[in-house]
């Protein structure tokens, strides 16, 4: 064929929308899983090399305590920390590379990083875009994922517990000492502490990627040009596989023998959720319950749930994160920026 045949083809405004807030929501979670990595994850001699420039760079040493603090929710936990990290940075470096290949200008959040570091242990001092040490953890997909109830035909969850105003990583090396050693059953203050800190980001962990497993099939219906779909499709099938890690991994903190650990500073406290268990609290029950599906009067279907623009879109996402308290501290055009890619995205209409 002639040379114009073989460029790419150029993609449609609406298509672009929908990548650039993909982009948006992977550079988000690329931010927060680097300070998870960095105090929670391994180095190169513990298998985290990395494999390709854009992967995690960032190990320094960890934090001791944090660590293991971790490691009684799984003993893997590091490894696994890591590699989510190197997803997120994959997909921000793919999605960068992939707008640019396209004569796009891909969205750059690097004028707002503005917050502060963790001072503890482990975290490299650098800024940042995202705030891990007080958030609101929003736990309502623990039941929503087991019900037989669809947020997108109206249904409203709770959580079965609240966790408001906690810190998801160290804060300081005064109010967790890097050498205290959390060992089940944990006891005294400075284990209660990077336990409860330990266990909130296993929660976390979760609700982010319970995000994304919403996001990409609602931003894929949206999408016209076939290998905008392919990406959408594929990089939200790796969210969806991550979300299930974590819920596993969180429940382990409402489970014995953990279950009943008590923050000294913040008075959060973890309940046994087996005790009773119901099937809207047994801890084990972490894949998807099948759930009423695009009609009542249709059989129940296990599925991701909710993907409705309204509840999974992007406008819903920039929103949920808000609520979670992941930008304290930002300005009012970080917000102003996010909305306005938010509302673009969820404006595309496909095009048959």
């Amino acid at each position: 064929g002639n040379a114009q045949s073989d460029e790419p083809r150029k993609l449609s405004k609406g298509d672009v929308a929908l990548l650039q807030f993909a982009l948006w929501a992977e550079t988000v979670e690329a931010d927060l899983w680097t300070q998870y990595a960095e105090l929670g994850g391994v180095g190169p001699s513990g298998g985290g090399a990395a494999q390709a420039q854009e992967e995690f760079q960032g190990f320094i040493g960890g934090n001791p305590a944090y660590t293991l603090a971790l490691q009684n929710l799984d003993g893997d936990m590091p490894q696994y920390i890591t590699d989510n990290t190197d997803d997120e940075l994959s997909h921000t470096a793919f999605l960068q590379a992939f707008l640019r290949s396209r004569g796009e200008e891909p969205v750059n959040l690097e004028p707002f990083r503005n917050l502060r570091s963790s001072k503890a242990t482990g975290a490299r001092q650098i800024k940042r875009l995202t705030n891990l040490m007080d958030l609101n953890v929003d736990l309502s997909w623990y039941t929503r994922y087991r019900s037989g109830k669809n947020p997108d035909l109206g249904t409203v969850f709770k959580g079965p517990f609240v966790i408001k105003n906690q810190p998801a990583i160290p804060l300081d090396d005064t109010d967790t000492p890097p050498t205290t050693n959390p060992t089940v059953p944990i006891a005294g203050r400075d284990a209660n502490r990077i336990q409860a800190i330990a266990n909130t980001a296993g929660f976390h962990f979760a609700f982010i990627e319970q995000g994304g497993a919403s996001l990409y099939p609602t931003l894929a219906f949206k999408a016209t040009d076939p290998t905008v779909l392919r990406i959408l499709v594929s990089i939200g099938g790796v969210e969806i596989d991550h979300f299930g890690l974590w819920h596993d991994k969180g429940a382990n903190a409402v489970s014995q023998p953990l279950a009943g650990v008590l923050d000294p500073v913040t008075g959060l406290s973890f309940p046994d959720l087996n005790h009773p268990a119901t099937e809207l609290t047994q801890t084990n029950k972490i894949l998807p319950e099948p759930c009423n599906f695009i009609s009542k009067n249709l059989p129940r279907c296990s599925v991701i749930r909710p993907t409705s623009t309204q509840l999974a879109g992007a406008v819903a996402t920039v929103k949920a994160f808000v609520d979670d308290g992941l930008f304290t501290g930002q300005p009012a055009a970080f917000l102003q920026l996010s909305m306005e890619l938010a509302v673009a995205a969820d404006s595309v209409q496909r095009k048959f």
